[in-house]
């Protein structure tokens, strides 16, 4: 009898703490993600969001919650033809309630943030105690990239995380159709995350798991397939592929499956046009945070990694070797997992104190928080001139405006940033600041833009730090 009560207390005492415990996780993820978005917030605040990629996604799904074709007026593309990413449909509903570029800067932040919720799950699962699962949640949140996504305005891939943090814990828990169906969603979020389903099948064959294996893999190739053969075709009229792929290799070829035969048969173009330099100092950058926490016999989980690791480093677009992009998210995530394995070879270890603080002076080093201390503070004196134009901009109206500014009025049809001086008849407001054109565009075009508008008779406002608005005169009454 005694044996038997002291036995439920222990159960009733160990389910407490651990409710307690995952209140204290939880806790923990909603002040993350309050920090996340504060810097985000403060960030487009500040004018240093941009028309790529937050301007764009922001039109896009205003355009489907109003039942408009979402047809990117500066792309000229269908949402679905960007990344095959339908997840964005589930965006229009809080959009329809009040349509804010803040719930994509909120959601980024709590996707990010919660990822740390089923690593955790992981970690326990593999039988590691409460500090090493706080050590992993911490690993995740001090991953620079992390950091440097939530602030690169926004990429619905951010979404995917946690649902490819979910598949692995159901992967562990042998539950295959949740694991499958997880892996179905992530993939509404970017095509280049095939990548990531072909590696992770790849993961399950080197253990043997042949029917995860095919899954996996066949689920990816049957996406890509279907992007490639179907939906992408249907939307632009003419073959493309998918984006993932197609457009990083012009060494290689112009359509994706160009890249494959001449990956195949003339290999000999990779040691001709690939950096080898910059691609060694990107597995670098990618791994220095948490390499010393990696076990050999841990490596078979990285496998998953493997596929966009290989197409980054052999992209000749830079910004895909960079922990700045949202290109290697999803090898910051795997990274941990290889972690969770590797601290679970050894669960009665000593907390690795010094290997946590070698991770924090990789974050402080490659993490961007001090960009608020200089580059993003050299639009502050702008702010009030720049704000008091914006108030004065039509909601239907046309407008061509900088880079930096279309996430601030792209609720429209028609928005976009002048990369030449042709004048377009489609634009009846233009918002410009020749002495700062943004990104994608140059003072001189800017200059014969705002000329070629006062010698139409447009109506112009000018404010101190050389911006200026010209609007189209209304048609007159009769």
């Amino acid at each position: 009898m005694n044996e038997s009560l002291s036995l439920l207390q222990t159960n009733f005492l160990g389910s407490k703490n651990r409710a307690i415990f995952f209140r204290l996780i939880f806790f923990a993820c909603f002040v993350i993600a309050f920090a996340f978005w504060s810097f985000s917030y403060l960030r487009h605040f500040l004018l240093h969001t941009n028309a790529y990629d937050l301007g764009l996604f922001d039109q896009w799904i205003w355009l489907a919650s109003k039942g408009l074709p979402p047809y990117s007026s500066m792309e000229g593309v269908h949402l679905l033809a960007d990344h095959g990413a339908w997840l964005l449909y589930l965006a229009t509903i809080p959009y329809r309630l009040n349509a804010s570029v803040h719930w994509l800067l909120t959601s980024q932040a709590l996707a990010l943030s919660f990822t740390a919720i089923p690593l955790v799950c992981i970690a326990l699962q593999a039988g590691l105690n409460r500090k090493l699962c706080w050590l992993v949640s911490g690993l995740w949140w001090l991953q620079p990239v992390v950091f440097n996504v939530n602030l690169f305005d926004f990429h619905p891939e951010v979404w995917a995380m946690p649902l490819l943090g979910f598949s692995y814990y159901f992967c562990r828990a042998n539950k295959p159709w949740l694991w499958f169906f997880l892996l179905f969603l992530s993939l509404g979020s970017r095509d280049g995350l095939v990548l990531v389903v072909i590696g992770i099948g790849l993961e399950q064959a080197l253990r043997k798991r042949w029917l995860w294996a095919i899954a996996a893999i066949g689920l990816s190739l049957g996406w890509l397939a279907y992007l490639n053969k179907f939906l992408y075709p249907s939307l632009t009229g003419f073959y493309t592929g998918p984006k993932a792929v197609s457009g990083l290799f012009s060494y290689l070829g112009n359509t994706f499956d160009e890249v494959v035969i001449n990956l195949i048969t003339r290999p000999y173009l990779l040691i001709e046009n690939v950096d080898w330099a910059g691609g060694l100092i990107y597995i670098l950058l990618i791994s220095i945070a948490i390499f010393p926490f990696f076990r050999f016999s841990s490596l078979t989980t990285a496998i998953g990694a493997l596929p966009l690791i290989i197409v980054n480093f052999l992209s000749e677009e830079a910004p895909q070797r960079t922990l700045i992009h949202h290109y290697s998210l999803p090898i910051a995530l795997i990274f941990i997992v290889v972690v969770i394995d590797s601290l679970s070879i050894n669960r009665s270890q000593t907390f690795p104190w010094k290997k946590l603080v070698w991770s924090s002076i990789c974050w402080a080093a490659l993490a961007k928080p001090w960009f608020f201390t200089g580059p993003y503070l050299s639009r502050i004196h702008d702010i009030p001139y720049v704000y008091q134009a914006i108030n004065l901009v039509p909601e239907e109206a046309n407008v061509y405006t900088t880079s930096y500014l279309i996430p601030h009025l792209s609720h429209r049809k028609i928005i976009n940033f002048p990369r030449s001086n042709k004048f377009s008849n489609k634009i009846d407001l233009l918002l410009l600041n020749p002495k700062d054109p943004g990104w994608g565009s140059d003072n001189t075009t800017q200059e014969q833009l705002l000329f070629e508008a006062k010698e139409r008779d447009w109506k112009c406002i000018s404010w101190p730090n050389g911006l200026e608005l010209c609007q189209k005169p209304l048609p007159s009454r009769r």
